[in-house]
């Protein structure tokens, strides 16, 4: 466990800052009055105050005045005010105003001091809003796009700013694929599209195009997270649009005072649950029941049976409670020319299992500068420094996995021997397999240590000739440099030490030339027109190297020379160039009718000649509603907007030289010699295509009560065309596969979101809330001919999970149907064609992993000083295979452990409608509907309960609040094991597979957030 140190520091600092500072005592803040109080006399009442907004913020200038007279007065920099009341004024009323937010009264009666809070004006539909290569007015827009504000980003700690996206985005499914400290997240926009390709979206993040997971961001450097949905928001991406696009937006310097925010928090994990395993007792009696069946003479006696006990309890040996440390501190500010702002954050993760951790040390700028009134520089940039330590040797089988082995070791047998060293688990028994390692082998005789430099910087210079028109030349670099070092100890089982190190440089250059031009005519015709072009080029370079046998553990992987056998060193390198050619027209007419349309060409170095270009185009049309004479004399519609759009993207889905006919070397013995060579691989190259994604979308925007309730819906369907994938080629051929453009796959749904002002007096509640459909079709495949994928090997089961077929949902489940048990008690599989054999043939669907919906609920609640918010999420309709039940189930014989259930609920004579078969080494087991569960879940992903001290004047602090929070504290589901949000085979199309997953955790926090 790290240091806790900094962490205690900077909240004992606070406190210390704040008792002597500010005068801290009970539940507020007091401060030493520079305006004095007036006393009444007969001639006037003076009043004073403060005016800030809802944030705490002071109002500087805000203006204050006496309702019905022209006498007021104006806050000055500390948003102090000074008024005084004739004594004429019967019941005076003051007016309280300040641009930008609504006006409010406050009767004076005998007040001589009245603090006022003001509240924004600005609609959430007047909200401006990130777009490609652009911003507009949410009420603007045309396209289909979300918006998750940085106190949604900012609400419980993460460790990757994209599960913050949560139930927060309508059509946004984020399935985060372990628990590991660092693990990685699945994101679904509008379901999947590709087979061969990734499915995740395209994140850019200040504008730059960024490969992979976002993972070098820390969630308080960001301003603001779009996620551009239909073809209409997308297709300025063109070929890289298809999955959806996630814009990315880091705080920016602000042309005022400066501002100094310092955020701090520190929670505790632990595992949410723990499986109900045998004890020792029980283990004992299932090995005796296993015998008998088979004939074998028991292995206890009764009375060593007795004397077992509860036995050692091996999840309590891997898992522990674990803390997150954060800290982060930004400063912004600047002048008329010049904003900046900078920041620093450290995030300390350590897992729930012994061993695992995670840290990020990131370091952010952004500059901007008016050189002249006609150029302007920007300058934006991202240094990290990422290192994880793993500890989630997943998958596997008969516990050659930590994660198996912390659920199949037997109870009877020690963590380690007297002398201190682990215990072989094999030895204890002559039934146990000799396949199970001790899972403290894992943790403490094997090191995995991933460490990563991101560099990710942008720079503009824009040029305005004249105000209408904007020269926009840009040029960014993403630089990765990634390292892994694992090292086996000697101590570990069968092992004479072994090391190994690879390491991989990515970098991408950018470079973007655009112009726009913006002309607003006879103040009803707005147009808004952008054209340009980009380059971006992409390589890759990989270096490995290791060996084995080590006389000592003590160089581990920084002396490879020490290996007695040396490994084969190897390294590659790749690189493709992407060049487009973009534009976007914008016309407003009257403020009710918006009209966009938008194309870009892409040219890929990766694909055939003759197919290396893509062209993608979009229109979208929308119609204010209430902005039309008809609708001006009626209450209760404050806004009403119709969309429609349709747009085509794409998507790359292939590695660079796949098209090509490419030679690979390798050795070859010849008499007495080994000689190298070059022959060509085992795939033959394609003439391939672009896959192609269409789609058309028809939305609505509505709110009434003054958009005190607004609500958004959307129906979309997409066609993705020139599917691209893996096809196995007969042996004839001289391949085995080759890459080819296949079918096509289709996807529609619904989409709808809520967000009600429920009250918003003293007391505020504001609801919100989104739920989204989404159904996926497999519509066409390569000759019809249906594709099975998802191989698994667990010993007991080796075979394929998975099919794609026309007419049928991408990735559902294909294996066999259970029948009840044979007199023996073996399980009995359904003979769906009736020839009197279980074969493939008998095979069919038995579970979908696609949800028929997921949703997101989330209520923030305030009152004076307090805040409570409360956020949900879950799925309704999934399935999960749960391959981590097939080893610790249905594996007898081999001496595992197993659940409780076993036991208690096997096949017996007696029992004959059992969970379970007759616990013998004869059970057959096969992919079948016994191992799907519903996947669905409602949890409570946070709970927050946050005071914010009532800072009445201060120099030097605007803002202070402490907050205490739980995150996945509550969570209802069927699903038998750890989690039910689990996705063991990560981001690519194979969902909803559970095999030996790192637990996600519960945890509680507690944070500081500070401004001054």
């Amino acid at each position: 466990m790290k240091n806790n140190l900094p962490i205690f520091l900077s909240l004992g600092l606070a406190t210390l800052f704040i008792n002597p500072i500010f005068g801290y005592s009970g539940t507020s803040l007091e401060f030493q009055d520079t305006v004095p109080r007036s006393q009444a006399v007969n001639e006037s009442q003076t009043v004073t105050g403060l005016i800030s907004d809802q944030d705490g913020n002071f109002l500087p200038g805000a203006t204050v005045q006496i309702k019905g007279t022209e006498t007021g007065t104006v806050a000055d920099d500390n948003g102090i005010y000074k008024i005084d009341i004739p004594s004429s004024q019967n019941d005076p009323v003051l007016l309280f105003s300040f641009l930008g937010f609504a006006t409010k009264e406050v009767k004076v009666g005998g007040q001589s001091e009245i603090n006022v809070t003001l509240a924004n004006e600005e609609s959430e539909l007047e909200e401006v809003v990130v777009i490609g290569y652009g911003s507009a007015r949410k009420s603007d827009l045309t396209g289909s796009v979300a918006q998750v504000n940085t106190d949604e980003i900012n609400a419980f700690p993460t460790t990757n700013v994209l599960q913050a996206l949560n139930g927060r985005a309508p059509g946004v499914q984020v399935i985060q694929n372990n628990g590991a400290p660092g693990g990685g997240v699945s994101v679904r926009i509008r379901g999947a599209n590709s087979i061969q390709g990734d499915n995740d979206p395209l994140y850019v993040i200040d504008g730059f195009p960024f490969s992979g997971n976002p993972t070098n961001l820390n969630n308080s450097d960001i301003a603001s997270i779009e996620v551009l949905k239909d073809a209409s928001a997308t297709a300025i991406y063109g070929s890289r649009g298809a999955n959806g696009v996630v814009l990315i937006t880091t705080k920016s310097g602000r042309s005022e005072q400066s501002q100094v925010e310092f955020d701090a928090y520190y929670t505790m994990q632990s595992l949410r649950k723990k499986l109900n395993l045998m004890n020792g007792q029980q283990y004992a009696q299932l090995m005796n029941i296993q015998a008998e069946n088979d004939g074998l003479a028991p292995y206890f006696d009764q009375g060593q049976i007795n004397s077992f006990g509860e036995g050692t309890d091996w999840q309590d040996q891997v898992f522990e409670q674990a803390p997150i440390k954060s800290t982060s501190l930004s400063i912004s500010g600047g002048g008329e020319k010049t904003q900046f702002s900078v920041g620093g954050s450290i995030f300390d993760q350590d897992g729930i299992i012994k061993g695992s951790d995670y840290s990020r040390y990131s370091l952010r700028s952004n500059i901007h500068h008016d050189i002249s009134e006609k150029f302007k520089v920007d300058f934006s940039s991202t240094l990290s420094k990422l290192t994880t330590a793993r500890r989630d040797s997943e998958g596997g089988a008969r516990g050659n996995s930590m994660i198996g082995a912390a659920l199949m070791a037997s109870p009877l047998s020690s963590p380690f021997d007297p002398d201190g060293s682990i215990n072989v688990l094999s030895d204890d028994f002559a039934f146990i397999s000799p396949d199970i390692i001790n899972p403290m082998n894992f943790i403490n005789e094997q090191s995995t240590v991933i460490s990563a430099n991101v560099i990710l910087a942008n720079a503009a210079i824009s040029y305005n000739p004249i105000p209408d028109i904007t020269i926009k030349i840009a040029g960014g670099i993403e630089n990765r440099d990634d390292r892994t070092d694992t090292y086996q100890t000697r101590d570990f089982i069968n092992s004479n030490g072994s090391a190994n190190i690879t390491t991989s440089q990515y970098l991408s250059r950018l470079n973007e030339n655009t112009i726009t031009y913006e002309k607003t005519f006879n103040e009803k015709h707005v147009l808004s027109v952008l054209a340009g072009f980009t380059y971006q080029d992409f390589k890759t370079t990989f270096l490995a190297g290791g060996g084995s046998g080590f006389l000592s553990d003590i160089f581990e992987t920084d002396n490879l020379g020490a290996a007695d056998v040396p490994g084969i060193p190897t390294s590659g390198y790749s690189k493709s160039v992407l060049l487009s050619y973009l534009g976007r027209v914008n016309y407003s007419f009257d403020n009710k009718y918006l009209f966009t349309a938008t194309f870009r060409s892409d040219g890929s170095s990766r694909y055939s000649e003759g197919n290396k270009w893509g062209y993608f185009p979009s229109g979208a049309f929308a119609w204010k509603v209430s902005e039309e004479n008809f609708m001006q004399d009626q209450q209760a519609i404050s806004d009403l907007k119709i969309r429609a759009s349709w747009g085509k993207t794409g998507s790359q889905a292939i590695d660079p030289y796949s098209t090509l006919n490419r030679l690979f070397p390798g050795y070859t013995p010849f008499e007495n010699e080994l000689y190298s060579f070059f022959a060509p691989g085992s795939t033959l190259p394609g003439d391939l295509k672009w896959e192609t994604t269409e789609q058309f979308d028809i939305g609505l925007d509505f709110g009434i009560l003054q958009n005190r309730v607004i609500l958004g819906a959307d129906y979309y369907q997409k066609t993705t065309s020139d599917l691209l994938s893996t096809v196995r080629l007969p042996s004839s051929f001289g391949y085995t596969t080759t890459i080819a453009n296949v079918g096509e796959i289709q996807n529609k749904g619904v989409e709808l979101s809520l967000d009600a002002q429920i009250l918003d007096k003293e007391f505020n509640w504001n609801l919100n809330g989104n739920i989204s459909f989404n159904r996926n079709k497999v519509v066409s495949l390569n000759d019809g001919e249906p594709i099975l994928t998802n191989f698994i090997n667990v010993v007991t089961v080796s075979d394929n999970f998975s099919i794609m077929e026309e007419g049928r949902p991408l990735g559902q489940f294909w294996g066999y149907q259970e029948d009840g048990y044979t007199e023996e008690g073996a399980i009995r599989f359904r003979d769906l064609n009736g020839d009197g054999e279980i074969n493939e043939s008998d095979k069919t669907y038995i579970g979908d992993p696609n949800p028929d919906f997921f949703y997101g609920i989330n209520s923030n609640m305030t009152y004076k000083g307090f805040q409570l918010d409360v956020f949900f999420q879950g799925t309704k309709g999934n399935d999960i295979l749960n391959v981590s039940a097939i080893s610790s189930t249905m594996d007898y014989g081999q001496g595992l452990n197993m659940p409780e259930e076993v036991l208690l609920d096997h096949w017996t004579p007696q029992n004959t409608d059992a969970k379970y078969p007759a616990i013998s080494r004869g059970s057959v087991a096969r992919v079948s509907d016994r191992f799907v569960e519903n996947g669905s879940y409602f949890r409570m992903k946070n709970i927050m309960l946050a005071y914010n001290f009532p800072i009445k004047e201060s120099k030097f602090m605007q803002s202070l609040r402490l907050y205490v929070s739980g995150q996945n504290l509550l969570t209802i589901t069927d699903y038998s094991w750890w989690d039910p949000e689990v996705n063991s085979k990560g981001s690519d199309n194979r969902l909803g597979i559970d095999h030996f997953s790192y637990p996600i955790p519960k945890s509680y926090t507690i944070g500081l957030n500070a401004t001054f």
